[in-house]
């Protein structure tokens, strides 16, 4: 059964999510997809078979690259020539933020800070200037703009707040003839040099749906719990996994929850009362705390579940023991940007496409995870990549948000 929504009720509050999701982000809205603002009473069909097949192979893909580096692994890469942009000496870096308004961002904006120190001092970039959008377009198009106008910028890096309406900004980038480095989410223009992100949405759907349906049995009943609509990499993220579910035989409800702790633990609550519930799925993990809470109070067995590498739902699940999977939206692509802009500046093949490992967390690896990030707030994000970097612990343990 596919889904279907209007988008008159669908896209209110949809920035907001921006702000309450830990994962946001939204990889495969690039050149190729039409991502304009539909009109009022326009449907929005989320499924593309073209995108969920390719993302599907992608994720049996040994990526290329230093194993001990994945932020510089790249799946299928389509190498171009940057030897236009090569220059000695350091370059001024020039990054337009959509935010730092939620943990996920937060973790990949320290860490992105870290990796600028060390190329700082190899004297490959003198400066990070950095304007945060928070959450907002219209902003957002007005640091570009403004980071144009300045003319002092040598490479631009831009993470976009949404797809269709940060497009013409980053072609009036590009324009400049300075490179471009887009990454997170896309932009419907294949301007910039290199379009930086992890697999994305439908790989989260197809491994969470995976697991749910190799640990259950047809006819068993999962409650989804989704953030807000109208986001893409979030809506392919269901629109995989309800796919899975309906061919599987297994009974899926869906809700939205606005990350609200209060608002999970009732949906599940209520859907307990109904009967039993033997899966929890998530296209963020926030609330996966709140959501086991709700089947302690009940006083039921755990579910089967899917969360995130957020700590927090590590942590509650090495606690209780429940069968679980963290899925990652991989968070060390922070690093990938500013690591890109030295390659171009020296002149180096990049990919087009920078395509980044995404692996879920299964059960015989949250000890490691756990040991690794011990001394981290609930916040962080465990593969966050960033155990070489300067002020590692600390910074981290920290959250010295620059």
């Amino acid at each position: 059964m596919r889904r279907r929504f209007t988008v008159a009720s669908a896209m209110v509050g949809a920035l907001a999510l921006f702000t309450l999701a830990g994962c946001t982000t939204d990889p495969n809205v690039g050149p190729a997809t039409d991502n304009a603002a539909p009109t009022e009473e326009e449907e929005v069909e989320w499924f593309d078979q073209e995108l969920f097949d390719k993302q599907d192979a992608e994720r049996d893909v040994v990526p290329e690259g230093p194993e001990d580096q994945p932020w510089l692994q790249m799946i299928n890469p389509e190498m171009v020539d940057t030897a236009q942009f090569a220059s000695t000496g350091p370059k001024k870096a020039c990054f337009a933020n959509a935010s730092i308004s939620n943990p996920w961002r937060q973790t990949g904006w320290i860490t992105m800070n870290q990796q600028l120190q060390v190329l700082q001092q190899a004297g490959a970039i003198s400066e990070m200037e950095t304007r945060d959008a928070q959450d907002s377009d219209d902003t957002q198009i007005a640091d570009i703009d403004y980071f144009i106008n300045e003319g002092n910028c040598d490479v631009f890096i831009i993470s976009p707040n949404s797809t269709a309406a940060m497009t013409p900004a980053v072609e009036r980038a590009c324009d400049t003839g300075k490179p471009v480095i887009v990454f997170d989410r896309g932009v419907q223009t294949d301007c910039p040099v290199t379009f930086i992100h992890p697999i994305g949405g439908f790989a989260w759907g197809i491994d969470t749906a995976e697991f749910l349906i190799d640990e259950l049995e047809e006819g068993d009943k999962v409650v989804a719990l989704r953030i807000l609509p109208g986001v893409d990499v979030l809506e392919q993220r269901w629109a995989a996994a309800e796919k899975l579910f309906d061919e599987a035989g297994i009974e899926a409800v869906d809700y939205f929850t606005g990350a609200d702790p209060a608002e999970i633990k009732k949906i599940i609550s209520d859907e307990l009362a109904k009967g039993d519930v033997q899966g929890v799925w998530m296209d963020a993990g926030d609330g996966a705390v709140a959501a086991i809470e709700a089947f302690e109070d009940a006083g039921v067995d755990y579910p089967v579940m899917t969360g995130e590498d957020e700590m927090s739902f590590l942590r509650k699940w090495k606690e209780t023991g429940l069968t679980g999977l963290a899925p990652v939206y991989s968070n060390f692509q922070w690093r990938t940007p500013l690591l890109a802009a030295q390659m171009i500046f020296a002149g180096q093949q990049v990919p087009k496409e920078w395509v980044l490992p995404q692996e879920p967390i299964p059960a015989e690896e949250v000890d490691q995870y756990l040991a690794a990030n011990e001394g981290m707030p609930d916040g962080h994000y465990a593969k966050f990549g960033g155990e070489d970097l300067p002020g590692y612990p600390q910074v981290w343990q920290d959250r010295v948000i620059p």
